[in-house]
């Protein structure tokens, strides 16, 4: 069983992580999964939260409305990269200018 401090150090990792492939991959899809792994890592806090603090249910609620938003918004940005993929024949980020005014 883990405790509350190694709980938050794995979201840490996690988020971290996260920020990291967000601030040096060029790829959108690879952007896109460190979205994800910061979306984790929210749910990783409110479930360690709800368990160690509070005993309620609230946290979980809240984690499992997290993962409905995040598979809606993957769908959705998945959808666009496809598009922009078709058009383009690229996903990298910096190449993806054609969106601009």
């Amino acid at each position: 069983m883990l405790s509350l401090q190694e709980t938050l150090l794995l979201a840490a990792f996690l988020f971290s992580t996260g920020i990291f492939i967000i601030l040096t991959r060029q790829n959108a899809i690879a952007i896109l999964m460190g979205v994800e792994l910061i979306l984790n890592s929210v749910n990783i806090n409110f479930v360690a939260f709800d368990r160690f603090l509070f005993d309620r249910i609230d946290g979980n609620i809240a984690a499992i409305i997290n993962i409905m938003i995040a598979a809606s918004e993957v769908a959705v940005a998945l959808a666009i990269i496809i598009s922009i993929f078709r058009s383009l024949r690229t996903v990298e980020a910096d190449k993806l200018d054609s969106l601009k005014g």
